[in-house]
């Protein structure tokens, strides 16, 4: 196992964002995150629109009435 100063040397990737697995002869890319398949290219993809979709939820949740005008 490398210690930290040699991961440092490096300044590549070495493990897959998602599993952690070891890359084979291709390396997939999505926003230049380095992914070992096309299956965790779709996992990173999923898991991204679903955050996207939540925090979209949050911001109706939270927003305020624009043209409320108090009645006298």
């Amino acid at each position: 196992m490398p210690n930290f100063s040699e991961s440092l040397r490096s300044g590549r990737a070495t493990r897959c964002a998602v599993c952690d697995g070891k890359f084979g002869l291709v390396r997939h890319y999505s926003c230049r995150t380095p992914f070992c398949s096309k299956k965790c290219v779709d996992r990173f993809r999923a898991r991204r629109e679903s955050d996207r979709t939540w925090v979209g939820w949050v911001q109706v949740a939270f927003q305020l009435p624009k043209n409320r005008t108090r009645a006298l």
